[in-house]
């Protein structure tokens, strides 16, 4: 269903299945900004007459994942499509095979561990054999590590050890998040030998001496989509992966509330810090990024991946991690200084 005259789009017609939710309106909106023609694709045709974005003059069309002939119809015309739409456990399979048929791009921002792997394994070839890309998890959780891990790893060939720090001075989670943590039961993979093993329970617990302005804090081993999206391609005999207990605390609560717009923007005060450090014998590399509220810097780090992809800047085809597809530092310092604070150091 097309509610409004969709305008060509000359290549930079970007659908964003999910529009109307949380993170999706803030992909509309930075996909408006950097001069795209978004398609906004929700399931609920109300929600996404109530969003506005006919007020921008984004067309909306609605789909469902159960029929095929409507995803198809969706993207008619698009260049990619942006799954927002989780859990990506119920979403990436279909909206990934509209994808293929349609003959696009496809990216998403998926934190779920088993979504991420089922594109790889299901959609590489074909995307390679169509000569298309596929990223999954392509958001903060997910993605941005990928990035920061390969950028901090830089020529060497392979790393004894990579460990993942996440640092949020708090978490309001979205009702999408919360959806998916009940819809995600799989248990989590680590890195251990050189090969995916589950985590073991209950969670290891540690703290971790952030830079400032956290500084020390207790934290959980919890594993995110970046694991299996850094073992597509980095050599790294153990990957641990950590994030600070406040945050988990706000997310365990059920009586914590959504995000609230704190700026023009709509970006909470939610701020992180994400700090990668990779060993490889007495060598030790560290990447550390800093920015503000998780879900609205999903959207810039997606759309530049989009940008790059479309003017022909991604390395090849394919089911791709971010590291693969992108020159990690220079991808990262294009976020600085609006989105990211950025820093390798030598330690």
């Amino acid at each position: 269903m097309v509610t409004q005259t969709d305008k060509p789009g000359h290549g930079r017609t970007i659908a964003v299945f999910g529009a109307s939710g949380h993170t999706g309106r803030f992909m509309v909106a930075q996909l408006l900004r950097r001069g795209f023609a978004p398609l906004a694709i929700g399931r609920d045709i109300a929600k996404m007459t109530e969003s506005g974005f006919q007020d921008s003059n984004v067309p909306i069309r609605s789909a469902s994942i159960d029929d095929p002939s409507s995803l198809d119809c969706s993207l008619a015309g698009a260049a990619a499509v942006i799954n927002c739409a989780g859990p990506f456990l119920d979403t990436a399979g279909a909206v990934a095979a509209a994808a293929l048929r349609a003959r696009i791009h496809y990216l998403d921002v998926t934190a779920e561990q088993p979504s991420a792997q089922a594109i790889f394994d299901r959609f590489g070839d074909a995307a390679t054999d169509t000569g298309i890309v596929f990223i999954p998890a392509m958001g903060f959780y997910g993605g941005f590590a990928d990035l920061l891990a390969t950028a901090a790893m830089g020529n060497w060939d392979s790393a004894d050890e990579i460990r993942l720090g996440i640092a949020l001075d708090s978490w309001r989670p979205t009702q999408g998040t919360r959806i998916t943590g009940q819809r995600n039961t799989a248990r989590r993979l680590v890195i251990e030998d050189g090969k995916l093993v589950p985590l073991e329970q209950p969670a290891p617990q540690t703290s971790w001496d952030f830079p400032e302005p956290f500084g020390r804090q207790d934290v959980s081993e919890v594993p995110f989509s970046e694991v299996p999206v850094i073992a597509r391609h980095l050599r790294v005999a153990r990957l641990r992966s950590y994030l600070n207990n406040t945050p988990l605390c706000d997310l365990r609560d059920s009586t914590t509330p959504p995000p609230i717009a704190a700026d023009e923007k709509g970006r909470s005060a939610q701020t992180f810090l994400v700090d990668v450090v990779v060993r490889n014998g007495s060598k030790i590399s560290r990447a550390i990024a800093r920015g503000r509220d998780i879900y609205a810097f999903t959207a810039p780090l997606v759309v530049e991946a989009v940008e790059r992809i479309l003017d022909g800047r991604a390395r090849g085809s394919g089911a791709l991690a971010p590291g693969v597809a992108f020159d990690s530092t220079d991808f990262l310092r294009a976020l600085t200084p609006e989105y990211l604070t950025f820093e390798l150091r030598a330690d």
